[in-house]
């Protein structure tokens, strides 16, 4: 019996250094550099992920703004347009995860939450509760042809920079977004 006695403070005293020795190395993580080696210098991953994260926020907004429009569509257009908004919504969400990760390949971090994304995004939101089909289009329009834009600012940070990976995938992006923009355009123009 006394020999297990004295080995209770000893096992509790080594569960205690375990659970201490954990707890350090999980802060240790929490701070750990998510540095990822870059030539291309620290102005250029601190420019180009700024203005990456940026158009990811608004990415973020066009995409729910859309689905919101999607899921609220009504009137006698309902079926092509809740389609097209649809379709366009699947397009503007599959360009979240490769910006995220531009940011990350050039050295940066990204987003981390819907609020940090709500504190850059440039777009607004629509919360209205009735939009009518034609001011759901419209909205859209102006909004993809702004991230549009946008993308231009941020290709044109990158060629200061020399950065023609995150430049060449802009360059598709613009082009969908244009595309977007004009099938919105063509679908609201009267006469």
């Amino acid at each position: 019996m006394a020999t297990s006695k004295s080995t209770k403070p000893a096992k509790t005293a080594n569960t205690a250094k375990a659970v201490k020795a954990l707890a350090d190395r999980t802060k240790a993580r929490r701070v750990a550099s998510l540095h990822t080696p870059s030539d291309l210098g620290a102005d250029a991953t601190r420019d180009i992920s700024a203005a990456l994260n940026v158009l990811l926020a608004d990415v973020f907004a066009l995409y729910f703004k859309t689905k919101n429009f999607h899921w609220h569509m009504s009137g006698p257009s309902f079926r092509d347009y809740h389609l097209l908004l649809d379709e366009q919504a699947d397009q503007i969400f599959a360009t979240v995860d490769p910006i995220a990760e531009r940011v990350r390949k050039v050295g940066g971090t990204t987003l981390r939450s819907t609020g940090h994304a709500v504190r850059l995004q440039r777009l607004s939101d629509n919360d209205a509760d009735f939009v009518t089909p034609i001011g759901m289009l419209a909205e859209l329009r102006e909004d993809n042809q702004r991230l549009a834009g946008f993308m231009r600012a941020a290709h044109a940070v990158c060629d200061e920079y020399g950065d023609v990976a995150t430049a060449s995938v802009l360059e598709n992006w613009i082009d969908e977004a244009e595309r977007r923009t004009w099938f919105l355009f063509e679908s609201v123009r009267q006469g």
